[in-house]
Parts: C-alpha cells; sequence; structure tokens
C-alpha cells in the first residue's frame, strides 16, 4: 500500500487521524465513527473485509480488528475450531477468533505505545497490511473446512498472498 509523502510532527498527530489519511489515499470506504475510532472496507482477492481500529488511550494501544461474514454449518464448527488453533499457531502478529453469534470470522491485532510512543505511518499501514494478507491467506482453508468434508485445508494455505491490500 503505498504512503503519501506528508511531513507529520507525529506527536501532535492522533493515530486515527494517520488512517484516516492511509484510507483516503488508499481510496477505501471509510467512516470515522468517533475521534479514536475508524471503520473502513479494504477490497481482497477473495472478498471485502472490513478494518476497524481504535486508540485506547487508557491502555496505549491501538487496536485492530479486521472481519468477514462467515456462516458454517453447526456440524462444521468443531473442525472450524481445530483449524483456527492451527491457524493461530502460524500467526505471530494476531490471531483469528469465529464468533458464532454474529457469523463473523476476526483477525485481532494490538499495537501497544506505551511511554508515550508514536506509530508511524508505516507501522499503520503494516498493521493493515498484514491483517489482509492474513485473512487472504486463511479464507481459502476456512471455507474449506466448513464447506469440504475431508480436505486437508491448512495445506492450501498459501505461504504468501499474492496481490495487494
Amino acid at each position: 500500500m503505498g504512503l503519501p509523502n506528508h511531513a507529520f510532527d507525529f506527536e501532535d498527530v492522533h493515530p486515527i487521524d494517520i488512517v484516516q489519511d492511509i484510507a483516503a489515499n488508499q481510496e477505501w470506504e471509510f467512516d470515522r465513527i468517533a475521534d479514536d475510532q475508524i471503520s473502513m472496507d479494504v477490497e481482497g482477492q477473495w472478498r471485502t473485509y472490513s478494518v476497524t481500529l481504535a486508540w485506547s488511550e487508557a491502555d496505549e494501544t491501538l487496536r485492530l480488528i479486521c472481519t468477514f461474514d462467515m456462516e458454517p454449518p453447526a456440524h462444521r464448527l468443531d473442525s472450524l475450531y481445530a483449524l483456527l488453533n492451527a491457524v493461530n499457531d502460524h500467526c505471530w502478529a494476531g490471531s483469528f477468533t469465529y464468533l458464532d453469534e454474529q457469523k463473523l470470522m476476526i483477525f485481532r491485532y494490538g499495537l501497544i505505545l506505551s511511554g508515550g510512543q508514536v506509530a508511524s505511518p508505516d507501522q499503520i499501514d503494516t498493521m493493515i497490511s498484514a491483517a489482509v494478507i492474513s485473512a487472504e491467506r486463511y479464507y481459502p482453508a476456512f471455507q474449506l473446512t466448513i464447506w469440504g468434508e475431508e480436505t486437508p485445508a491448512m495445506q492450501v494455505a498459501i505461504a504468501e498472498a499474492h496481490g495487494h491490500a
């Protein structure tokens, strides 16, 4: 994702302002939900992902969630949960969770910026890219697990997502 060439005095810029600048530069649809939260739609190869970032002043963390709908049949939930354990074992930055009641797959990541640290546009862009790349990488495995019968789903999780977010 290319970043705009702005000269920020990062100590004076709110992290969500940086996210908004990135979203506008990428021409993503976004909604500034509050001063400390933004939601945007990021088009991937498999689907459009809803990406939300929120700044928590209390714990000095920039939180990211990337979600997409997933409605597995009830009899495939155990297989999906087993796959989630295997997938999360391969994810070093972030993790997946499935919320059955909401029918949502969620990728979560938090960037801790304690002690007055400030996130750069490159760091935030990398957070967003990593979330979408992870979702793209494992989406086929999730689909094969919930709709296939005996497919070894982790074998289809490609080593590196092709394309760009």
